[in-house]
């Protein structure tokens, strides 16, 4: 129900007995993935004493699917995600975020920075940078899918289209680094989204943030003081490398980390540079 957390499912992992216990990691992916996004992740950060949790966010894999297109506004799915931490996790938590994942990372730094120690966005772009390079044709030109999912049924029906060929399409030709995604990962998400209640859910979060508006989401931007790294694959088909500049203006010293090689999907095309950079961002 809207205004009400829902029961997320997740995956997590624990670090070995006698290794030094550190704070939870909460992993949030994009679309169109589920918690299997942080497949690279989760064992590195648990053989470093972390304890690593990724819930399917709502409308994926074996999370709920409520139907309407106001069950996914992002307060809503931030609420799942701070329920989540308040029930299952210890403490205030280290948050990498992925697409949207990112997005509801960002969004929980600024609303809920009690429960956030670190911020990790990956290609996730800040509202305030994204309303700044909506108005520039690079990123309006990279936007155009968001204006296809306004459409009712079209879109999920272009991507059930021959047997998921456009979804198939995207996981081996979007990522820079070839087998970036094996054949069982692609017949992993190919799975997770032939139940037509999850694929109406993930394009309904393009839907509901577009409802919105960009007045609404302007006023939502609140200043990020946990300590913030943003990794950028700098070849993002989808989002401009400008997203990760200029992020001074709202959030406190943060840290960037460009890597020049890698496409939309980073933790995939450079997992042991992602892996490298959050060891060395969240140890103390």
């Amino acid at each position: 129900m809207p205004g009400h957390p829902l029961p997320l499912f997740f995956v997590e992992s624990a670090p070995a007995a006698g290794l030094r216990r550190r704070p939870d990691v909460l992993f949030l992916h994009g679309f169109p993935e589920t918690s299997t996004a942080w497949r690279h992740q989760l064992p590195v950060l648990t053989a470093a004493g972390f304890r690593a949790v990724a819930p399917d966010l709502r409308g994926y894999g074996r999370s709920p699917k409520p139907p309407a297109v106001r069950d996914y506004r992002i307060d809503l799915v931030a609420t799942d995600v701070l329920d989540l931490v308040r029930r299952h996790c210890a403490g205030r938590v280290h948050l990498v975020g992925h697409d949207w994942g990112g997005v509801i990372a960002w969004w929980l730094a600024m609303y809920h920075p009690e429960a956030v120690e670190r911020l990790v966005i990956l290609n996730a772009p800040h509202p305030a940078a994204y309303l700044r390079e909506l108005r520039r044709p690079a990123q309006l030109a990279r936007s155009w899918y968001v204006l296809l999912f306004q459409l009712p049924w079209l879109p999920e029906w272009l991507i059930r289209f021959n047997d998921f060929a456009a979804l198939r399409r995207l996981f081996t030709t979007d990522p820079a680094r070839p087998g970036a995604f094996t054949k069982a990962d692609v017949e992993h998400y190919v799975a997770a989204f032939s139940d037509r209640r999850s694929l109406t859910g993930t394009i309904n979060y393009y839907r509901a943030v577009f409802r919105a508006g960009p007045a609404a989401m302007s006023r939502q931007v609140r200043p990020v003081r946990a300590p913030t790294l943003v990794i950028w694959g700098d070849r993002d088909r989808y989002l401009v490398p400008g997203l990760a500049s200029g992020l001074e203006s709202w959030v406190e010293n943060p840290r960037v980390e460009r890597l020049a090689g890698a496409s939309h999907w980073v933790q995939h095309d450079e997992p042991a540079r992602v892996n490298r950079l959050l060891l060395d961002f969240l140890l103390p």
